[in-house]
């Protein structure tokens, strides 16, 4: 009875010691002693006893007594540990300095693991990037991103042109210029790098979160500044000017930027002998208000820019020489007329984010985008295209030997356009349990307006002169028109536009975590999206699912002292598959003839993508590697042929097509201590045209005629061909791409950045609205840039007012086109006195030195 009783008492005695609490209370505070609202605190072994921090950042939680206890103290992008070993019934107070800085721009949870189908660029090199745009395309290097001019924005990914990638600005969606149609009118791009946070960017296979195109994603978020900083850089090609700041209370802060860009230096580089006059300002702020301080629960912020690009342009002459040992060609032209292109854009935004609890977020926004665009030319050419000597032993080697034709051409112009949106968008997000559901929704409605007044045409005459003929040689057979001569003018376009349509649509998407018994852990992300435009009445529905898993794979490593360890391998393998919708724009839209066609429908690509992402060493130091293989399947197409950087769409959906490839990217130290970037990547993507055919025509030897070719013109038979697949404009088969960075071993002030990029040559042909006729190849693109640099103000040894204010200063001397190599952006084709065709090639900028100074404050 005795032994009973006892063993109750110790049963009683061990539950009542279990059951004995302690309390933990306090204010919890930033560095600055400001009360931080919302701080999640829970207790590690046990995450159903949890709090938050109050509006006054205050806490109170229970814990047991007399064991060790963890508490883990979060915030969106952050969390940090503190341990407790409290006595029976103690109310300890503990102040807590609670520093949630590192993410600036907070979301309600980070996806948890590796991000797939996602590439984290790096926005802040230690030197400024040797590149003529001087934005943020520069720095997409470090992704699976083809190029092709120097002078542009544009880029293409895994196949898609320009206008199939979506760009976002602080989860806002922004526009380039419509009537853009060549690198030089281009100017500066939206995105000011010197005010960017974090840069995301995916190639395929994107979250059901990211609108309706086809292509790729660049999710770019701006700084909210934590203290006051000056950024400013001045180059032969224009200058900078960032200011940042907060308030003294930490409820306000700016970040705005200048940029002026004059291109005239570069464009003095160009074939064409001309007063190149292009001006480039933009003016951006982004201004953030916390009513509650900076870790509240409400937040509003606006984004504002402004830009105008103005491109003025007399060309004098030209000479270009062509050919190879065989034939050798020398292009002479002489211009008379000028061209004035101006492009201004306003654009405002408004968001309101609101924390309900520490585990969601409301997100409300409305942004208004107006363009104004105009382009207005008249240049006359007149040409004469020499045959030059070959003979290597001539005295007259190079010169030329006889003339091949001689002509003209007048270009003439007259266009308007003028493009409103405005949108209005909802997001929201959910963390259940911080382990395994993450649920994000959004609804968007936008409504657009675009008048357009286009007026173009091109006269062509290979003669020298213009010829009139009658009205029933082009194709006039109105009897009252026979005495007339008619003029033919090639490429006529007189159109007006004025359409107004609206566009809807919504997304839901869960991130699921799970993990199994052996520490493998599976991310999954299943979302739909759903839109509709008013303009032809269709709903699309795009569902998307991207899957990864982390194995616990090991492997052998021996260490110094000779004995083996196991070591988790780092590796993270990837798959994901979705449709990916794009309802037409306004390009997509406009038919050569200028026309809008009614019947326009989504243009649609099923991705399906498979990849690993891998960190391993390799000369003792850490390298990741990611590799992805990819397929799209393409229908509903909207053919376009590429002028420059400008596309001309067909506004048909006649087409079907596929891409495949894959890329392969590696970062790391391969110097040690500084990061470096390499990209190759294999691409292969056709389009076959449904309503596209042509015929061979045949004399009466069996030889295919050839106007200007064959001797015996006259047609006695002819053969139907259907093309079937030919490659699309964006067909650039390799590309590679580098940006290496080095620093003088014992002098690291001094460091060198190389920036390559290569690409194999794209499809093109004559001008016509034939796309089986481009089956030529340019030339690869090759462009190396190198910048040599060294780093200013770093012995500090007295107390000036430089030592004291300057944070950074960088001297850098860059050499753009480094091997100086004849990149082709275009052909212009001439045509001799037998009718025969010749695409003389349009070069892009030569070698150029220019010196930048960039000083931080």
């Amino acid at each position: 009875m005795k032994s009973r009783l006892l063993i109750l008492l110790f049963v009683l005695c061990s539950l009542l010691s279990f059951s004995q609490t302690a309390t933990v209370s306090g204010v919890i505070e930033d560095p600055d002693k400001q009360p931080v609202v919302g701080v999640l605190l829970y207790e590690k072994t046990n995450p159903k006893n949890r709090v938050s921090s109050d509006n006054d950042g205050g806490y109170k939680i229970t814990l047991p007594a007399n064991v060790e206890v963890i508490i883990v103290l979060t915030f969106p992008g952050i969390s940090q540990e503190k341990s407790f070993r409290l006595e029976p019934f103690e109310n300890r107070e503990v102040n807590i300095t609670f520093d949630p800085t590192v993410e600036k721009n907070p979301i309600i949870i980070q996806e948890k693991g590796r991000p797939v189908s996602i590439i984290r660029i790096n926005p802040r090199l230690p030197v400024p990037l040797p590149t003529p745009q001087g934005g943020i395309e520069g720095y997409l290097l470090q992704a699976p991103v083809n190029f092709s001019s120097e002078l542009s924005s544009s880029y293409s990914v895994r196949g898609g042109s320009f206008d199939e990638n979506l760009v976002y600005v602080n989860d806002i969606q922004v526009y380039r210029p419509f009537l853009v149609r060549a690198g030089e009118q281009e100017g500066l791009s939206f995105p000011n790098a010197d005010m960017v946070e974090s840069i995301n960017f995916s190639a395929g296979g994107f979250d059901a979160k990211y609108g309706d195109k086809m292509s790729s994603v660049l999710d770019i978020q701006y700084a909210r500044p934590d203290s006051f900083a000056v950024k400013t850089m001045t180059s032969l090609l224009g200058a900078n000017l960032t200011v940042q700041g907060i308030s003294k209370n930490k409820k306000f802060t700016h970040n705005t930027g200048i940029r002026y860009k004059r291109n005239t230096y570069l464009l003095n580089s160009l074939d064409v002998a001309a007063e190149y006059d292009p001006r480039y300002t933009d003016l951006q702020s982004y201004i953030t208000y916390r009513p509650q301080g900076r870790y509240g629960a409400w937040e509003h912020s606006v984004l504002l820019n402004y830009s105008r690009n103005t491109y003025n342009f007399i060309p004098q002459t030209r000479e270009t020489d062509v050919g190879t040992i065989n034939e050798a060609l020398r292009l002479t032209v002489f211009y008379d007329g000028r061209e004035e292109t101006q492009f201004e854009t306003f654009f405002g935004a408004f968001s309101t984010r609101y924390n309900p609890t520490e585990l969601s977020q409301l997100r409300f926004t409305v942004s208004a985008f107006q363009t104004y665009e105009s382009e207005y030319f008249d240049i006359q050419g007149a040409y004469r295209l020499d045959e030059l000597e070959r003979d290597l032993g001539s005295d007259e080697f190079g010169e030329v030997l006889r003339n091949r034709g001689v002509g003209a051409y007048l270009d003439h112009a007259r266009n308007d356009l003028e493009a409103t949106v405005l949108n209005f968008s909802h997001r929201g997000y959910k963390d259940f349990d911080r382990t395994t559901h993450y649920l994000q929704w959004g609804v968007d409605y936008s409504v657009e307006r675009i008048q357009d007044e286009l007026s173009e045409w091109t006269l062509v005459d290979s003669a020298g002169y213009a010829a009139p003929r009658p009205p029933d040689s082009i194709g006039y057979t109105n009897p009252s028109l026979q005495p007339l001569q008619i003029i033919s003018i090639q490429d006529r376009i007189k159109a007006e536009s004025d359409i107004t349509s609206a566009r809807t649509s919504a997304f839901i998407q869960d991130n699921i975590t799970l993990k199994d018994d052996s520490s493998s852990k599976i991310l999954t992300t299943i979302g739909v999206r759903a839109n509709h435009w008013s303009f032809n009445n269709q709903l699309v529905v795009s569902p998307r699912a991207k899957f990864s898993y982390t194995p616990y794979w090991t492997r052998i490593r021996k260490s110094k002292d000779g004995e083996a360890d196991t070591v988790r391998k780092d590796i993270v393998l990837s798959a994901s598959a979705g449709y990916y919708y794009q309802p037409p724009f306004y390009r997509e839209m406009r038919g050569f003839d200028g026309v809008v066609n009614p019947d326009i429908r989504a243009q649609q690509s099923i991705h399906f993508i498979v990849g690993a992402d891998y960190v391993f060493k390799a000369w003792n130091r850490p390298i990741k590697m990611i590799a992805e293989v990819y397929y799209k399947h393409m229908d509903q197409l909207i053919p376009y042929e590429l002028e420059n950087v400008r596309q001309r769409y067909f506004a048909r959906n006649n087409a079907r097509g596929y891409a495949y490839g894959a890329d392969l990217m590696l970062n790391g130290e391969f110097i040690d201590g500084v990061q470096s970037w390499l990209r190759m990547s294999v691409l292969r993507t056709e389009e076959n045209l449904n309503d596209d055919f042509y015929y061979n025509y045949f004399n009466a030897d069996g030889e295919q005629v050839r106007p200007g070719y064959t001797f015996n013109e006259t047609i006695t038979d002819s053969v139907r061909i259907t093309p079937g697949f030919i490659p699309r404009p964006t067909d650039q088969r390799f590309s590679m791409s580098l940006l290496f960075l080095d620093e003088m071993p014992r002098k690291k002030e001094y460091k060198v950045l190389l920036s390559l990029f290569f690409g194999t040559g794209l499809p093109y042909g004559p001008p016509s609205q034939e796309r089986y006729l481009d089956v030529f190849r340019t030339r690869p693109y090759f462009r190396t840039d190198i910048g040599f640099s060294r780093d200013l103000f770093i012995k500090k040894k007295k107390d000036n007012w430089i030592n004291r204010n300057v944070d950074r200063g960088v001297l850098s001397l860059e050499v753009f086109n480094l091997l100086g190599v004849n990149n082709t952006v275009n052909y212009q084709w001439i045509e001799d006195v037998n009718g025969r065709q010749y695409g003389i090639p349009t070069y892009l900028t030569g070698r150029r030195i220019n010196l930048r100074l960039v000083i931080d404050f």
